[in-house]
């Protein structure tokens, strides 16, 4: 187990040393962040000095030695338009997204896996046709489409739900949160439902297709034949086999969530990671894309090998090796 965990840290590092080179690459092709800091009647002189107090007048090559050092320093350095270090404006605007992920990821888990299961238990029944055409239409609809027709119906023709906002949070544990905040649960439906939307089609197709793989083996027919009851046949036997490929699917999709919900955020104007980077982007303020990607470069590490831990948990037979 020692050894695993050692060999998965030693990848983490070769894996965020390449995003490192990568991001650095390529943000230095978004457009040059000067044009956005200086005016635009702004001389020469001007423009040369604001590119020497950000270091961009150096070389590549030492540009990228000053950014890695500052890295292992825990330091990705400071915002262009807010004056800042990137990070902590990145922590401050986690707690939104994670929030709006768990409760993405919950509704996921909650629909998905029992409606897979019925649908690939009795495949016939025309409930489990209308399950299975839902999905296809879950899958199909572009997440922006689905948020704005649903500010549309439940926003501005129902009124029963705000349009856009996250809503006061409150503390928790140190942690603001809005989701405990009086009426806080009305701002974080429609963000989450949209976000969580796609990854519950594709989810419940996986969970179907397993549980019907599955009950074709011989032992469910073993099962059957000694009197097991057919709700411990789908949830103790054939749900537990099928749940691997969930698994290392729903890790992913849980990446994913986190690393893109700039979408969603953007529409509902939720204050996370994502509106912060896509605001970002529009100003060229290269240190918050460096960290934002860095950060999530991370998430998705961690998720892999919490993903490879809940197989061990599963099925006994499978070992960290």
């Amino acid at each position: 187990m020692i050894k695993y965990v050692v060999k998965r840290f030693v990848q983490m590092i070769v894996v965020l040393f390449i995003v490192s080179v990568l991001v650095f690459l390529l943000t230095n092709f978004i457009g040059d962040p000067v044009d956005m800091l200086v005016p635009e009647n702004a001389t020469l002189e001007q423009i040369e000095s604001a590119r020497a107090r950000l270091g961009l007048d150096k070389p590549l090559p030492v540009q990228y030695g000053i950014f890695l050092n500052d890295v292992l320093h825990g330091n990705l350095g400071k915002s262009y338009t807010y004056g800042l270090p990137a990070m902590s404006l990145i922590v401050e605007r986690m707690p939104a997204t994670l929030e709006l992920v768990a409760v993405a990821a919950t509704l996921v888990l909650l629909v998905s896996i029992p409606l897979g299961v019925y649908a690939g238990a009795y495949p016939k029944r025309k409930t489990s046709k209308l399950i299975m055409s839902g999905s296809i239409l879950g899958i199909s609809l572009p997440s922006f489409w689905l948020g704005m027709m649903m500010i549309y119906i439940f926003a501005v023709v129902l009124r029963v739900l705000p349009a856009s906002g996250r809503g006061e949070p409150v503390d928790v544990l140190g942690v603001k949160l809005s989701l405990f905040a009086p009426g806080g649960i009305r701002y974080i439906i429609l963000p989450a439902v949209t976000l969580a939307l796609t990854n519950l089609a594709t989810m419940l197709r996986l969970t179907r297709s397993g549980i019907l793989e599955n009950m074709r083996q011989d032992y469910i027919k073993f099962a059957r034949a000694k009197g097991v009851p057919a709700k411990s046949i789908l949830f103790g036997h054939a749900l537990k086999n099928a749940l691997i490929p969930v698994i290392t699917v729903f890790g992913l999709d849980l990446g994913n969530m986190i690393a893109f919900t700039t979408i969603t955020e953007t529409i509902f104007a939720w204050p996370g990671m994502g509106k912060l980077l896509i605001d970002a982007i529009n100003k060229a303020d290269r240190p918050i894309i460096v960290a934002y990607l860095m950060a999530a470069s991370c998430m998705f590490v961690v998720l892999n090998f919490i993903v490879d831990i809940l197989y061990t948990l599963v099925d006994p037979r499978i070992e960290l090796r």
